[in-house]
Parts: structure tokens; sequence; C-alpha cells
């Protein structure tokens, strides 16, 4: 009897820690997806900076400025539910506005054009790597949460069901292929 309890108890204890080392796992995927979304948050705002900086310099023509401006400022202002789709805006007028790779060679030749080229384009580059970390993060927490002894024993807790963020990211490639 007492032989069969010490075991009922020795299995519990195994099931508990199983179920605690679960749990933190989860806990630090949870942290991850915050870290790689606040890295995310900073290279669209480092984006939307340098986009808007190049817009208001006067090294593009009036309309590139005005549809890149407006792109630009759109996204920095985005509410949250809206952000994917601000960004996206401004990858396609980013696109739009670097679409001829003379333009590009055109914002180098102005006064300080050579630095903001080089900073756009790191900024472009940036933007999808850090959305793929997130969005890899992202999958990683779902994954385990789908688990049934993460949603039987409730081992997520209250933290909200982790979204992807989808978004146009495509970088122009005249600015992309004049940076490197």
């Amino acid at each position: 009897m007492t032989a069969t309890l010490i075991w009922i108890l020795v299995a519990l204890v195994a099931i508990g820690l199983y179920l605690s080392w679960t749990a933190g796992r989860l806990d630090r995927l949870h942290a991850r997806i915050d870290a790689a979304r606040a890295a995310l948050d900073a290279q669209l705002l480092r984006r939307a900076s340098v986009a808007q900086e190049l817009a208001t310099s006067g090294v593009l023509d009036p309309a590139a400025s005005i549809v890149l401006y407006e792109a630009a400022h759109a996204a920095r202002q985005a509410e949250e539910e809206q952000r994917e789709f601000a960004e996206s805006e401004l990858s396609q007028a980013l696109r739009a506005v670097f679409a001829d790779p003379g333009q590009v060679d055109e914002v180098r030749a102005a006064p300080g054009g050579e630095a903001a080229v080089t900073e756009l384009a790191e900024a472009v580059r940036r933007v999808p790597m850090a959305r793929r970390f997130h969005n890899d993060a992202v999958r990683a927490a779902r994954a385990l949460r789908r688990h049934r002894k993460v949603r039987w024993f409730r081992l997520a807790g209250h933290a909200p069901f982790p979204l992807a963020f989808e978004m146009d990211d495509e970088p122009p490639a005249a600015l992309v292929e004049r940076a490197a």
C-alpha cells in the first residue's frame, strides 16, 4: 500500500514538473514575441521616419514627395488595427517612388543624398527580417498552444493568442540594388 502511494506521488511530481517546464517554455516564447514585436516596431518606425525625412528634404520631385510623405505619415500615425495596411501602403509608395533606377541616382547626386539612400536602403532591408523573426516566434508559440496539455491545464494563462504581422514588405528593387 505504501509503495503504491509513493509511486503515485512520484508520478504526480513528474507530471507537475513536466507541466511547469512546459508553462515556462510557453512564457519564454511569449517574452520572445514581445521582444520581436518591439524590434519590428522600431524597424517600422525607422523606415517611416527615414522615408518622411527624405520626402521633406527636397531632393525628390513634388509628386513623389507628397506620395512618400503621406504614406510615411500614415504609417507613423496608424492605430494598431490599421498598422499592417498602413505599412503595406508605405511599401507600395516606396516601390512607386523608386521604381526607376534613375530616381535613386538623382537622390544620390543631391547633397546628403548618398547618406539618405543608404539609410533608407538599410531600413527597408531590415523590416522583412524583423517581421520574419516576429512571425517565427508567433508560429512557435501557436504550435505549443495547440497542444492538448496546454489547453487542458490552461498553461497559457490569460495571455492573448499571438497574432502574426502580415504586410507587404517587398523593397524597391532599384533602391536595394543601388545600395548593395
